[in-house]
């Protein structure tokens, strides 16, 4: 049964659809709306931690067409607000899935909106910027009011929401003949795709986001791994200053929030882009072999270009000219702001794995 609904956003703008997914209580769901570019991978989008508090909007037209498994889950459960397509599959065609997505949304009790003109939402965003918005199934009256007092993202420490409670181990798959290595993960919002290539250069044990820089050191690692995560960086509660007890005694690798933790730690300032870089095709240059990677991204913050004295920009998106990647000059850490792992996504950036392996190799024989 097709079942009227509707998406308000904070500007009065309205979008019409119909309910799929879970029903909310009251027929409500509030988050902030982002876009989303990917033409696959949609079920490691929407289980991204990174996505804590949004709502997304795929401008894939067609969205569930292969269905869902579980090993293609990128953490426990969902963590986003819902989910906005315009055409939600009716019968999935792939030997991997065990189930459909919008049952999967119902399992998740994550709801949905079908038949909206995504076009015109994606434009929308674009000139306006990533907002909050509310939609489902109740009065327009009600879904405007819930528009009107959804925070979004800035301020809020999200991370908090996404964060494992207890650290977690995982054995080495390293097959080169070489001793695996010893890493620490803090999980910000850490994939489940980042961690086995981690395995693949080292035994990992991923800790809860707010282990402080002493536990973290008492373990012995290698190297340690900020990883992705959602939300506003300036609201994670103490990371900065975990980061920078970690700076110069241990080598550092950190993505997307990894990345902006790591600069604000070195001094950098983080800002808000109007709508973000969501999705697995944008082009980034790495600037010292002047290579095109197409990277996976998400993320609605980026680093100020120079505002880390003691760091060089080593990757630029060519979109917007953003930061996307930085090394440190007089220490043993880098960073970029996409995902490397690509998970979803093209798998250009999968050197900086073994980038990471070669800069704790250094810093061992140093």
């Amino acid at each position: 049964m097709i079942r009227s609904a509707a998406l308000v956003l904070s500007d009065g703008e309205v979008f019409e659809g119909e309910a799929i997914g879970a029903d909310p209580p009251g027929g409500v769901t509030s988050g902030e709306v982002v876009f989303n570019t990917v033409l696959t991978g949609y079920q490691e989008v929407i289980t991204d931690p990174s996505y804590a508090g949004q709502i997304i909007t795929f401008t894939y037209p067609h969205i569930g067409n292969y269905g869902v498994t579980p090993d293609d889950h990128e953490s426990r459960r969902p963590f986003c607000r819902g989910v906005i397509v315009r055409d939600m599959a009716r019968r999935r065609s792939s030997w991997r899935a065990t189930g459909d997505l919008e049952a999967f949304l119902v399992e998740q009790g994550i709801a949905g909106l079908a038949g909206v003109d995504t076009r015109r939402l994606t434009s929308h965003i674009r000139d306006a910027g990533a907002m909050p918005g509310a939609f489902g199934t109740a009065a327009e009256s009600d879904l405007r009011a819930a528009a009107a007092v959804e925070p979004g993202t800035d301020g809020v420490d999200l991370v908090a929401t996404v964060t494992r409670s207890e650290p977690e181990h995982f054995s080495s798959t390293r097959d080169d003949g070489r001793a695996p290595r010893r890493v620490v993960a803090l999980d910000y919002g850490l994939k489940a795709t980042i961690v086995r290539h981690l395995q693949t250069i080292a035994q990992v044990e991923v800790v809860p986001a707010d282990t402080a820089a002493a536990d973290i050191l008492a373990r012995q690692p290698d190297g340690v791994f900020l990883s992705n995560g959602p939300g506003d960086p300036t609201a994670v509660v103490g990371a900065t200053d975990t980061i920078a007890a970690l700076l110069g005694e241990v080598p550092i690798f950190g993505i997307c929030l990894g990345h902006q933790l790591l600069a604000a730690a070195l001094g950098g300032k983080i800002e808000k882009l109007p709508f973000g870089h969501h999705g697995g095709n944008h082009p980034v240059r790495n600037l010292a072999t002047g290579a095109v990677e197409i990277t996976s991204q998400n993320h609605n913050f980026c680093v100020a270009d120079g505002s880390i004295p003691g760091a060089d920009i080593t990757h630029i998106n060519l979109n917007d000219h953003t930061v996307e990647g930085l090394r440190c000059r007089d220490l043993p850490a880098f960073s970029v702001q996409y995902h490397p792992e690509a998970g979803p996504g093209p798998h250009d950036s999968r050197y900086l794995f073994a980038l990471f392996d070669e800069l704790m190799e250094g810093d061992a024989h140093a």
